[in-house]
């Protein structure tokens, strides 16, 4: 009869697709686990019990969260709804305007910010520009181009034929261009600007010469603006090099257009000279329609087939190189932004199972893209929306089916480790501001704002503090009808149900906690069993487990006895609803019993005590017969 030991002394590769249950050989299995839910993977390789979420404000339908920082001390959240922008300093609403956005263009939205300006752009829209004069003044208006690119989108063969050279004219062209949306919209003839008034035919159109032009013959130089109703609008855009960037729109999806130097608005081509505008195609042997622009070391280009990297040391039209580094390509059914995580680029890549690392490597020159998700796709399913919280080295990421799946990451320490959140409802849309993460959650049918709070235990939370012991406490309508959760003086009360609004203790408290409760699960890996054979027929015992525990309020651990499991062995259970004292140490748990299928969990760590919980380590000691 064999006895082991094993030390498990972090959690460093997170939860572990169930693909590789049967590969104890990958260098993932001693740090990985089977299931780890409602948990975040501290850099250090301890597990903890993940923070509630504070109930901010019920929205009027599906919501897109926008981060706006001004400075280091007055930082906003933009919540955009469908025709409405709500601006939130901390949990307070300071401002509420209107804007031309739809329910069905919020996925699709791009954004950047410079200062107290924030652009928007969506390949369906005219595109904005939010400004901040104030903390509750701010304004949403369409955004004007100082100079627009053009674009020839007709045949080289059609002529276009003015009325004359100045003031209102006549523009006839030789086969139908003309369309209703083309109203308001600019044209160049020979280099000059003329901007339509009205479309009289298809092939009239009534306009005002804005620069005199140099003749009234028919003339195949022309084109028109690049973004217009009848073309569409900007895809997604960034700042580089102190020059505005747009890439792709509705009818130039390939297309790329930088402004001129220190003029963001400009984006005339000139004559090529080294502050001028540059505009080009990418253009390759698969679709690449772009999805993003970031700038990072490099400007970078994400496109729905493949990443490129722009470069160019300053940008200009003559040292400008384009160059595709990876085929991954990013989704295609909504914007999804880059991240920056310690100088790489993470996104979400068009297949919907993989986030993706974008780092540029000194050695080769080249950037490489590696895939973070590789040992847990399971939890990756067509992300919506991703944020990083920086102070903590998390990456969350909100998929399609409502879950959230976030990723401790922290490259010198080579720690990649995902886990899954789940609560009472479905992540919608996420946000960072100051190491605050911010979250649309659909809860009940209605579409909630939400941040995380280390100070809560529970979901849609919120907490109530009196000078004297109470026992009614309102203020919960958002949860009317729901049985919630309570911490009272800080101690777990059980739970209780809201009525108009209401919840009743008994007895009374000065503190109180009320939200929906959540369960947090921790389950190891199978043992690695020395031989095939082993795997499959050798009886196994659990003799102890050791959990070392850090401030610790509560644990509760599953060691299973055959088809029936014990009874839940508790740490910290409140005596007269006191609340419990942190642990921290080590605590020893003995287990009886044989089991013969050796992929049933040892143990399990399954809770749902709205109480602090920090595993460190485990050391299990087992039998296993010849």
């Amino acid at each position: 009869m064999a006895q082991s030991r094993i030390l498990k002394t972090s959690f460093t590769a997170g939860e572990l697709a169930p693909e590789l249950l049967g590969r104890p050989d990958l260098r993932a299995w001693a740090n990985g686990a089977r299931r780890l839910r409602n948990v975040f993977i501290q850099p250090t390789g301890g597990v903890t019990r993940r923070p509630g979420l504070r109930h901010v404000a019920i929205l009027p339908g599906p919501a897109r969260l926008i981060p706006f920082e001004f400075n280091t001390e007055q930082t906003y959240l933009l919540v955009l709804t469908a025709g409405e922008m709500r601006v939130f300093i901390g949990d307070a609403e300071v401002a509420r305007l209107s804007g031309p956005w739809t329910e069905a263009m919020l996925p699709q939205l791009a954004y950047t910010q410079s200062a107290d300006t924030l652009l928007l752009c969506h390949p369906e829209m005219v595109p904005q520009r939010i400004t901040r004069t104030g903390h509750t003044s701010w304004t949403v208006a369409p955004w004007s181009f100082l100079c627009e690119p053009f674009y020839r989108f007709a045949p080289d063969d059609i002529t276009l034929a003015p009325s004359g050279t100045e003031g209102d004219i006549i523009l006839t062209a030789s086969a139908p261009v003309f369309q209703p949306g083309h109203a308001g919209t600019r044209f160049r003839i020979a280099g000059k600007r003329v901007q339509v008034d009205a479309v009289l035919s298809d092939t009239q159109a009534s306009a005002r010469v804005e620069e005199m032009l140099t003749g009234t013959d028919a003339t195949t130089d022309w084109e028109e603006a690049a973004f217009s109703p009848v073309r569409g609008w900007p895809v997604c855009l960034c700042f580089h090099q102190d020059r505005l960037v747009i890439g792709g729109s509705r009818d130039l999806p390939n297309r790329l257009w930088l402004s001129q130097s220190g003029d963001l608005f400009n984006f005339d081509l000139g004559t090529g000279l080294d502050d001028q505008g540059i505009e080009f195609g990418l253009v390759s042997d698969q679709v690449n329609a772009i999805r993003g622009v970031f700038s990072g070391q490099h400007l970078q280009v994400f496109t729905s087939g493949a990443e490129w990297m722009v470069t160019g040391t300053p940008l200009t039209p003559a040292s400008i190189q384009l160059n595709r580094q990876t085929r991954v390509g990013s989704p295609v059914g909504r914007m999804v932004q880059p991240v920056d995580v310690d100088g790489s680029t993470i996104f979400a890549a068009r297949s919907g199972r993989g986030i993706f690392e974008f780092t540029y490597t000194d050695l080769q020159q080249l950037y490489q893209a590696n895939d973070l998700a590789l040992v847990s796709q399971h939890l990756v399913r067509d992300p919506v929306a991703m944020c990083y919280d920086q102070r903590r080295r998390l990456l969350h990421v909100a998929m399609a089916d409502g879950s959230l799946a976030t990723l401790t990451l922290y490259r010198a320490e080579e720690v990649t480790a995902w886990t899954r959140q789940e609560t009472e409802g479905a992540f919608r849309a996420l946000a960072e501001i100051e190491g605050t993460v911010w979250a649309v959650v659909e809860r009940l049918g209605t579409h909630r704002l939400e941040r995380f709070d280390e100070m809560l235990a529970l979901d849609a939370a919120l907490t109530g503090t009196a000078a004297e012991a109470q026992d009614r406490w309102t203020g919960l309508d958002h949860l009317e009808g729901q049985e919630v959760g309570l911490v009272a003086d800080g101690a777990p009360r059980g739970t209780a149900m809201v009525e108009d609004g209401v919840v009743t203790l008994d007895p009374p408290a000065m503190a109180v906690q009320a939200g929906l409760a959540f369960t947090h699960v921790v389950e190891p890996l199978p043992p690695d069993l020395s031989t095939p054979l082993a795997a499959k027929a050798a009886p196994l015992r659990l003799v102890s487990v050791t959990f070392r525990l850090l401030e610790t309020a509560a644990l509760s651990v599953d060691l299973g006895r055959g088809a029936a499991p014990l009874p839940f062995r508790r740490l910290g259970t409140p005596l007269l609803d006191a609340p419990p004292q942190p642990f921290t140490g080590d605590v020893r748990l003995r287990a009886l019993g044989w089991q013969r299928d050796a992929m049933r969990p040892l143990w399990r760590i399954e809770d749902a005590t709205p109480l602090p919980m920090t595993l460190l380590s485990v050391t299990t000691e087992m039998r296993m017969t010849d």
